[in-house]
């Protein structure tokens, strides 16, 4: 059985832990030291090496995308952190930076000073105030012990960080759109080419990271690549945090390495709730095709998920029971997506609204045989023809939904609607309360 690896999460519980004086106590920012005592082109050399990949959900190489930007040419170039997480299921980013902020902060600083970069922004979706919040603290104490501004650390380099608080839109999660946002427009995707790398940010280079990403760095940094790759599996490296939800006995973060399976975390987490049986999940959140029970035992990572028929994504593994409608909760997201789609291009904005229309009209039990087929027909006409990976992954839970549960999405046609109780499967207690006003309700 493969164990944890508390790593970013170690000092999570720890008094205090946000604090500077916390992070220090327990060896933080001494791997900035030793960044500053390293040429910038070792530190990106160094990334390649480990193996560490995008933890953002594409798993793109993070070295490899420092080692894009073109050669300095006098003028500016950006880090901006994504730090968006707005996908349903996706839970990892925010508990990171409300423990332990200065772990993003130190792993900014190592990398702008890597690639060059003197101005960094870390883009916080704004819904979270308590976080943004706690985001500005750190960056003030780092500015107050002389680790960002004109001379950090006392090496000449110089660094500003200003966080961002953006307005709750989903689409900024995609990288050029988020990069439109900070610009002061509405966010929406951007034509690639030119890729970020290249033009970005106000039109200058710039490098686009996950929080995950990024304040994995110091790790990395601190304690050399080959530990790095000596945890997780050959072309998935390292460590993730995996986010357990839905219907198991203990949800939470879990920070293990890559090629984890389900089977192992659920054992960690206490199995599924008493009395029920894994009925599907989603291995990289709502826009990663269902896996069953019958996929228990895939490694998670990259490549045996792919191989496997879905995506590792941003590993925000949500879990459900035999008490609910495959049908239902594929609608709930369906509409996510329909609410959250920019309108920039026309199969997004009309294919979304398709898909909600008839996924209830089939639960609801007003649906017939022929609406299944309409439903992969416009899943076919969006996929791969969206602007952005919106679109693709509005598809991915239908097609695959349809794939593995048809008898189920059968049992809802023609006025039978839907065969279950959506009280069955709520996540809280179902027993008569008192609320604080003293009425009573169920």
């Amino acid at each position: 059985m493969t164990t944890l690896t508390p790593i970013l999460s170690k000092h999570w519980d720890a008094d205090r832990s946000w604090s500077m004086a916390t992070y220090q106590a327990n060896g933080g920012y001494t791997a900035l030291r030793t960044a500053l005592g390293t040429d910038p082109a070792d530190l990106i050399t160094q990334i390649k090496d480990s193996g560490l990949r995008g933890r953002g959900g594409a798993g793109f190489p993070t070295g490899m995308k420092w080692g894009f930007l073109p050669a300095p040419d006098g003028g500016p170039r950006y880090l901006v952190v994504n730090a968006d997480e707005s996908e349903p299921g996706t839970c990892k980013d925010i508990p990171l930076m409300m423990a332990t902020p200065h772990q993003l902060v130190e792993g900014v600083i190592i990398t702008a000073y890597a690639i060059g970069c003197h101005h960094a922004f870390i883009y916080l979706r704004g819904e979270v105030v308590h976080v943004y919040r706690r985001l500005l603290q750190a960056v003030q104490e780092a500015y107050d012990a002389g680790l960002l501004g004109s001379d950090v650390g006392g090496s000449g380099f110089q660094l500003d960080v200003t966080v961002h608080a953006g307005a709750g839109a989903y689409i900024c999660g995609e990288e050029t759109a988020l990069l439109d946002s900070l610009e002061g427009r509405r966010g929406q995707p951007r034509l690639k080419p030119p890729f970020p790398a290249v033009e970005g940010l106000y039109a200058r280079p710039t490098v686009v990271n996950n929080v995950e990403s990024i304040a994995s760095v110091p790790q990395i940094v601190g304690r050399g690549a080959d530990w790095f790759k000596e945890m997780g599996t050959e072309r998935s490296t390292g460590f993730g945090l995996f986010s357990l939800s839905g219907h198991v006995q203990h949800p939470g973060q879990y920070e293990a390495p890559l090629g984890i399976t389900l089977r192992e975390l659920l054992e960690m987490a206490g199995g599924i709730r008493e009395g029920h049986e894994l009925k599907f999940w989603t291995p990289g959140g709502s826009s990663t095709p269902l896996f069953t029970a019958e996929h228990l035992d895939v490694p998670l990572d990259y490549e045996s998920v792919a191989k496997a028929g879905s995506m590792l994504g941003t590993r925000a593994l949500q879990i459900f029971d035999d008490s609910v409608c495959v049908v239902r909760a594929i609608t709930r997201w369906a509409e996510f997506y329909k609410h959250e789609s920019c309108g920039k291009c026309t199969p997004c904005r009309e294919g979304t609204s398709w898909l909600v229309q008839v996924l209830q009209r089939i639960e609801s039990g007003r649906g017939s045989a022929e609406d299944l087929d309409t439903l992969l027909d416009v899943c076919d006409n969006i996929l791969g023809r969206a602007f952005c990976a919106l679109g693709d992954g509005a598809t991915s839970t239908i097609t695959s939904g349809i794939t593995q549960f048809r008898a189920e999405f059968e049992a809802h046609l023609n006025g039978a609607g839907c065969p279950f109780d959506p009280a069955a499967a709520t996540l809280f207690d179902s027993r008569r309360v008192t609320d604080a006003a003293g009425t009573v309700g169920a």
